[in-house]
């Protein structure tokens, strides 16, 4: 996994040591309630362990998760991932959709500095996809303002990923 800088921020794997911030941030309802189409929080450190392995997974050399840190001190603040994302369907589980996603969730205490916009748009300058999108929950404010600041360009409502309604937002590389 190829790890970004940008003024303020660090972006890498994630390790096994970041185990405790993983549960500490995915085991908080006011970050989850955003994050999949069936929200549900982590309930152990072996369920914050098992996430980690699970997006240490997606890193084919373009895909990837990344532990978003600040570079000043090395703290976690959040992730940011660039993965498939599944299209709907009734054949569960769902399938790829052969198009890239990108999304981010921070602790809250992370929350209001600018850190998920910063982190996003240094991923979409990498330029690793023709088009990347992203989806968030229509009530998701804060989603879709970041990514409106990272350059994305709203497309509207779509029902074609993860079964659910969803904002759709769109990168396209410039060529």
């Amino acid at each position: 996994m190829r790890e970004l800088t940008t003024d303020r921020l660090l972006l890498r794997e994630w390790r096994d040591d970041d185990a405790p911030f993983v549960f500490d941030m995915c085991s908080r309802w006011e970050v989850q309630r955003w994050v999949g189409a069936h929200p549900r929080v982590l309930t152990s450190l072996d369920e914050a362990r098992a996430t980690i392995a699970r997006w240490r997974g997606y890193d084919d050399g373009r895909h990837a998760v990344w532990s978003i840190r600040r570079r000043a001190d090395g703290a976690p603040l959040g992730t940011l991932l660039l993965i498939g994302i599944l299209a709907s369907g009734a054949d569960l589980p769902l399938q790829p959709s052969g198009e890239t996603e990108i999304g981010w969730y921070l602790h809250p205490d992370a929350w209001g500095n600018g850190y998920a916009t910063e982190a996003a748009a240094a991923v979409l300058r990498e330029g690793l996809f023709d088009e990347v999108l992203a989806v968030t929950y229509p009530e998701n404010t804060a989603s879709r303002a970041v990514c409106t600041r990272a350059g994305m360009r709203h497309l509207g409502q779509t029902d074609r990923y993860y079964n659910m309604t969803c904002e759709l937002f769109s990168f396209t590389t410039p060529r």
